[in-house]
């Protein structure tokens, strides 16, 4: 008689702009479902480097997340903005950046710095008036193809000081999930202080691992 090998658990993490799939993020959500986790309740973290053109973007992201079959994505504001349209899978859009073209301090023609290390060896970027051109073509369809299922399948996290965003987002996340967002003491970063105390306690609760 044979035993059937536990197929291990997978979280998909999602990065805000001018990250990486290398964040100190990654990095706690490694050690806290690997490291610290009882060999039962281990789960693999999948981080990809999201591509700058969003247009290139969701479709490899898309194609990565029905080849992984994660159990759970989490992705934090351009990330959450990806992980809300990945339909069919929980995720968790901490603090979402649904409309980053209208970000003018952030999304703006020129050379920018790649925030932390990626695969491709690259230090800078360039964003182009086709790259917002993109963003906004995306934007304008985000919430199409939200289906009653998903309805119980997305979580949204807001902080309370998260005077970028949270008050702009909140709502629209509300009127296509109604119920399924959450308030927590923090900014718009997500740090060790939030992932420690108000995300991994909220993937816990979930009880999917």
């Amino acid at each position: 008689m044979t035993t059937a090998k536990k197929v291990m658990k997978k979280i998909m993490y999602l990065h805000g702009f001018a990250s990486s799939g290398a964040s100190g993020t990654v990095d706690l959500l490694r050690r806290e479902f690997w490291e610290r986790a009882a060999e039962d309740k281990r789960a693999t973290v999948v981080a990809p480097d999201i591509p700058l053109d969003p247009l290139v973007a969701l479709p490899m992201l898309k194609e990565l997340a029905a080849r992984e079959a994660p159990d759970l994505i989490v992705g934090t504001s351009m990330g959450g903005f990806y992980a809300q349209q990945l339909h069919g899978f929980v995720r968790i859009c901490v603090n979402p950046s649904f409309w980053l073209s209208k970000k003018y301090d952030v999304l703006y023609v020129g050379k920018h710095k790649w925030l932390n290390r990626r695969r491709d060896g690259e230090t800078e970027f360039h964003v182009t008036k086709e790259t917002i051109s993109h963003f906004q073509e995306l934007e304008a369809h985000q919430f199409d193809g939200v289906t009653d299922e998903d309805r119980t399948l997305c979580h949204g996290l807001f902080g309370d000081e998260d005077t970028i965003l949270s008050a702009k987002t909140r709502p629209p996340f509300e009127q296509h999930y109604p119920g399924m967002s959450q308030v927590f003491p923090g900014g718009h970063r997500m740090n060790a202080h939030v992932v420690t105390h108000t995300l991994l306690p909220y993937i816990k609760a979930l009880d999917i691992f």
